[in-house]
């Protein structure tokens, strides 16, 4: 069994793309990174994702509108960042404060700018197998750590747990599009599924996506699998200064002996997710200069 290390494939995608960002001469990538109010979640990814950008060379701006901010005004700043022809890309932090509507607001970013890959134009092209657009980023980074893990998906059954609109059904999509690395076979499952176990069982890759705290217990796996563990949820630990430990949905102690590859939560496609945002942050960048 191997462990698939996310933080170390990540770290070499972010080395390639600081090299790539120091030789562009004159203005560098810049992202700007809207997170509405003060939730403790959206305040570590957005200070990370700052952080990373940093690291690479690529400009990011964060602005800080309050939680009671109305709708039109946010879909306001996000038509200003929209007309900005300083900033390349832009990403606005999920989840959004009661009261907003998330996809009217992801559908105001012009699609050359939306490089969390969310604008139905986007989506529409993941469909097409048009790679003009953005994928959405924690998809494209399981993809990313399969292909660097030498896992080709081809003839290959592809299970998806969820059909969220972030993971499942854009994963899905991704694995079976017509390309090298792809053109799996492809069944997704979900809350309302027949018999979720039976099908689960087929999956020579199992990505599970679907928000439930060690949910896949090992009769779930068929041994020799690829077990791709994409939930990060928080377990009370009172052994934890914090009183909690992140957990994936992934049973790891049971399913890690039958699997042949799995990734760990924390350090699996977590890091992945922020380091394919900087790469779409470049390629925006790049296709705004006509290249």
């Amino acid at each position: 069994m191997e462990v698939i290390d996310g933080n170390r494939i990540a770290a070499a995608l972010i080395a390639e793309l600081k090299a790539e960002v120091a030789a562009i001469t004159g203005r560098k990538p810049c992202i700007a990174l809207v997170r509405v109010g003060d939730d403790p979640a959206s305040v570590s990814y957005v200070k990370k994702k700052g952080q990373t950008a940093a690291e690479i060379g690529i400009e990011s701006r964060i602005l800080l509108p309050p939680a009671a901010i109305g709708q039109a005004a946010l879909e306001r700043l996000v038509e200003s960042l929209n007309g900005d022809a300083g900033v390349d890309g832009i990403l606005v932090q999920s989840p959004l404060p009661g009261g907003l509507d998330e996809r009217a607001v992801f559908g105001r970013i012009a699609p050359e700018k939306d490089v969390d890959g969310f604008h139905p134009v986007n989506l529409g092209k993941v469909v097409q197998g048009d790679e003009s657009g953005f994928s959405p980023c924690t998809p494209a980074g399981i993809m990313e750590l399969l292909a660097r893990s030498a896992v080709n998906l081809e003839g290959k059954h592809v299970v998806v747990l969820g059909r969220s609109l972030i993971v499942g059904r854009p994963a899905a999509l991704l694995a079976l599009q017509n390309r090298a690395g792809a053109n799996a076979t492809v069944t997704v499952c979900h809350s309302r599924t027949l018999d979720l176990p039976s099908l689960a069982r087929q999956a020579d890759v199992l990505i599970a996506a679907i928000g439930r705290p060690g949910f896949v217990t090992a009769d779930l796996v068929k041994p020799g699998a690829v077990v791709i563990d994409v939930g990060i949820n928080r377990v009370a630990d009172p052994a934890r200064k914090s009183g909690h430990r992140l957990v994936g949905d992934v049973d790891f102690p049971s399913v890690s002996p039958i699997a042949s590859m799995i990734t760990p939560v924390p350090g699996g496609v977590g890091p992945m997710t922020v380091a394919m945002l900087m790469r779409n942050t470049v390629k925006a960048f790049r296709l705004r200069r006509g290249g």
